[in-house]
């Protein structure tokens, strides 16, 4: 039988995770704070911890950093009810065994803990938080992209991003960077594809004056420009033969040589991304296999839009709040947006919502709004058929959450307004919150009056 520590200033999730607990045959220690948490640790062994983040005082991420830093310690699984790339990400940094999003379910509960009291943590060096926000998005496709950035980010391995044209790669390499040891050296991005092949070795290496006709002074190259930093080689899938032999040997010897110059040593993390099937490529005999495998040490898959559908709707009200114009997206517009196939992935989805954001006068973006959307079958994703099967429910789920929870800010909390809002009846709507783990304690209505028929 093993003690585990539930971290949790809501009582009712605090109690449900003890009962869940020793119903699995361990015992179960609660802590209503991380203050009180951090005080327990100090007098009695702890097997394992599962540490709520949003709570008044020290907030989770700051106990995980005190616990991480001690010379025995458990291992931690994160719970919050609001998951975010920034807190995931960080949690996983910071050596949390896992990052979960509350409700949690007694088989993901038993999992973990069965996990993490066969573990044994590794600790991992604090450092404080980035600014930026990072990558948006909760679906579990993507919380496994922020918890893998989260535990490869302090370190200087070779990472390769894959998928589709759109899908944020870009955005996951500055992820990486932002959230590890060489945050304060430079990220340098070269798009691979967009310079001439003759022209790429000088981009990358640099050169001297006088290598060549035209070079009138030296030029640092990017490589030797993101000393101490990240280099992200872009779209490295359409670089030529001769030029992967070259990037093969800065990468094993860390050293370059600009065009016309002599070798220079670089300090320098490497991340390349494609949207090419490499695989397929070394099969062909296209890209060199010695250089697939020195760039795959560790690969991340970027899910197409289409297969992470409860990203759609807070991706889509993300780009309309950085437009600045007031814009909301309505019921059947999100519905609309959720139909979509999004062959251009989140890029598409962004332009598609600035241009609404222009176009649209009225507060809410309604589906007559999309119009502009392609119609026809091949753009509209099928129900079976351009889902995964086995994540559409989950799916749902998280879009169904997701407005409800915007409901009630929007009112709020005035569950009457918010199933106004919904068209959906009261009942119904507390029936959800109740399914969601929502608060349901309390109804704050503008005043008397209010009754369950406001949607009859």
């Amino acid at each position: 039988m093993a003690t585990v520590l539930i971290v949790d200033d809501d009582v009712a999730m605090r109690d449900a995770l003890a009962e869940a607990v020793r119903d699995l045959g361990h015992d179960a220690r609660l802590a209503t704070s991380g203050e009180t948490a951090l005080e327990m640790l100090d007098r009695e062994a702890v097997s394992a911890v599962l540490l709520d983040i949003r709570m008044p005082g020290m907030d989770g991420l700051e106990v995980l950093r005190l616990i991480r830093v001690r010379p025995h310690r458990p291992p931690v699984t994160v719970l919050t009810a609001y998951a975010t790339a920034t807190n995931t990400i960080e949690a996983m940094r910071l050596g949390a065994f896992d990052h979960l999003t509350k409700p949690i379910g007694r088989e993901d509960l038993e999992r973990v803990l069965k996990s993490m009291l066969a573990s044994i943590a590794e600790p991992r060096a604090s450092r404080s938080e980035p600014e930026q926000e990072g990558l948006i998005g909760s679906s579990e496709t993507m919380r496994t992209v922020q918890k893998t950035i989260g535990m490869l980010a302090d370190s200087d391995a070779t990472v390769l991003i894959t998928g589709e044209t759109g899908t944020g790669k870009e955005l996951v390499a500055r992820a990486i960077h932002g959230h590890g040891h060489r945050s304060n050296g430079p990220f340098i991005a070269v798009n691979c594809a967009a310079i001439p092949d003759e022209l790429l070795e000088s981009e990358l290496f640099g050169h001297v004056r006088g290598a060549f006709t035209g070079a009138v002074s030296d030029r640092t190259g990017a490589f030797r420009q993101a000393e101490h930093g990240t280099l992200l080689l872009d779209e490295i899938g359409d670089m030529d033969a001769a030029m992967q032999a070259k990037i093969l040997r800065a990468l094993q010897e860390r050293v370059v040589t600009p065009v016309g110059g002599k070798p220079v040593p670089v300090d320098v993390r490497v991340i390349a991304s494609t949207h090419r099937d490499l695989t397929q490529r070394v099969h062909d005999g296209s890209f060199r296999e010695d250089l697939f495998y020195r760039l795959h040490v560790v690969p991340i898959q970027l899910p197409p839009l289409r297969e992470r559908i409860a990203d759609i709707v807070p991706l889509a009200e993300h780009f309309l709040g950085r437009a600045g114009a007031g814009k909301r997206l309505s019921a059947d517009g999100a519905a609309r947006l959720i139909r979509h196939a999004w062959r251009g992935n989140v890029r598409e989805l962004k332009n598609a919502m600035e241009r609404a954001a222009v176009l649209v006068r009225g507060e809410f973006i309604n589906a007559a709004d999309l119009i502009f959307l392609a119609e026809s079958q091949a753009s509209q994703v099928e129900i079976g058929g351009g889902w995964p099967d086995e994540d559409l429910p989950t799916a749902v789920a998280r879009l169904e959450e997701i407005l409800i929870r915007r409901a009630l800010e929007r009112s709020a909390g005035n569950r009457a307004e918010a199933a106004r809002m919904l068209n959906v009846h009261r009942q119904l709507l507390y029936a959800k919150m109740k399914r969601y783990g929502l608060d349901v304690s309390e109804d704050r209505t503008d005043g008397v009056g209010e009754t369950d028929d406001a949607n009859q």
